[in-house]
C-alpha cells in the first residue's frame, strides 16, 4: 500500500496532465487522417521550441531559489519551538514550587497550543494576522517571569527564540503569497499552447507509416512542456498543503509532525 502511495505521489503531475496530452493525440489523429496538417516541419519551429525550453529553464532556475530555502523552514521552525520549550522547562524545575515555576509552566502549556496552530496555519485554517498574534502573546508569560525575578538572560533567550520563529512564519507567508513572475508564467502557457497547436497541424514525418513518428514527437515535445510548466507551478508555492496535503513537490514536515507527537 506505501509503494502504491509512493507510486502515485511521483508520478502525480503526469496523471494531472494525461487529459492534455490525450487531447492532443486525439486531435493529431483527426487532423492526420483527414489531410488537414497543413504545415511543414522546419527550422524556425524547431527554434520555437528551443525558445520555449530556454524560457522554461529560466523559470525554474527561479523558483528553485525559494524552493531549496523553504526545505529548511520546517526544521527551523522545529528547532525554534524546541528551544522554547526547553527553556521554559529548565525555568519550571529550577524554580519548583515558586510562583515563577508556575509562570513557566502555563508558558509551556501555551507553546503546545502555538505549536498546534501552527499546523493549523500551515493548512491555511487560521490567517497569518492570528499566529502572529499568538506569537506576540508569549509577551504576557515573560512580564510574568521577569516580575518574578527571573534572571534577564533567561528572558532574553526566550524572547530571541520567540523573535525568530516570527521571522519563520513571515517567510513563509511571503513564500507562499508571492507567485513568480505571473507575466513570465503566461508567455510560457501560450507557447506552450501553440507550439501544441503547431505539432498538430504539422506534418512532421512524410514517409511511409508517418503517423506513428508523428504521434510520438508530438507527444513527447508537448509532454516535455506541459510536464514542466506544471511542475514550475507546483513548486511556487512549496508551502500549499490545503490544496495539496503533505504529498509531492510540498516541503516534508516530518520534524515538526514528530514534534507536535512528542506534545500529545
Amino acid at each position: 500500500m506505501n509503494y502504491l502511495k509512493k507510486l502515485l505521489i511521483k508520478w502525480n503531475l503526469f496523471i494531472k496532465i494525461l487529459p492534455f496530452l490525450i487531447i492532443v493525440l486525439v486531435l493529431k489523429l483527426i487532423v492526420h487522417y483527414n489531410n488537414w496538417e497543413l504545415m511543414e516541419l522546419n527550422s524556425l519551429f524547431t527554434s520555437l521550441v528551443a525558445a520555449t525550453i530556454f524560457l522554461i529553464g529560466f523559470l525554474i532556475s527561479g523558483v528553485l531559489t525559494d524552493y531549496k530555502e523553504s526545505e529548511r523552514m520546517p526544521s527551523e521552525l522545529t528547532a525554534s519551538l524546541k528551544n522554547l520549550r526547553d527553556d521554559a522547562y529548565t525555568l519550571s524545575k529550577i524554580k519548583e514550587g515558586s510562583a515563577a515555576a508556575a509562570a513557566a509552566a502555563d508558558l509551556l502549556e501555551y507553546q503546545t497550543t502555538v505549536a498546534f496552530k501552527i499546523k493549523a496555519w500551515l493548512y491555511k485554517e487560521i490567517s497569518n494576522e492570528e499566529i502572529l498574534e499568538l506569537i506576540s502573546g508569549m509577551n504576557i508569560f515573560f512580564i510574568r517571569l521577569d516580575q518574578e525575578g527571573i534572571p534577564a538572560n533567561y528572558i532574553i533567550k526566550l524572547k530571541s527564540e520567540q523573535n525568530n520563529l516570527r521571522k519563520i512564519i513571515l517567510r513563509v507567508e511571503t513564500i507562499r503569497a508571492t507567485d513568480f513572475i505571473g507575466s513570465a508564467y503566461a508567455i510560457v502557457e501560450s507557447m506552450g499552447f501553440i507550439i501544441a497547436l503547431g505539432l498538430i497541424f504539422i506534418n512532421i514525418d512524410s514517409a511511409a507509416g508517418k503517423i506513428f513518428s508523428e504521434l510520438f514527437f508530438t507527444l513527447m515535445v508537448a509532454f516535455l512542456i506541459f510536464y514542466m510548466v506544471a511542475l514550475i507551478k507546483d513548486i511556487d508555492d512549496p508551502f500549499d498543503y490545503k490544496a495539496n496535503g503533505e504529498t509531492g513537490s510540498e516541503i516534508n514536515l516530518d520534524l515538526f509532525n514528530d514534534h507536535l507527537k512528542s506534545l500529545k
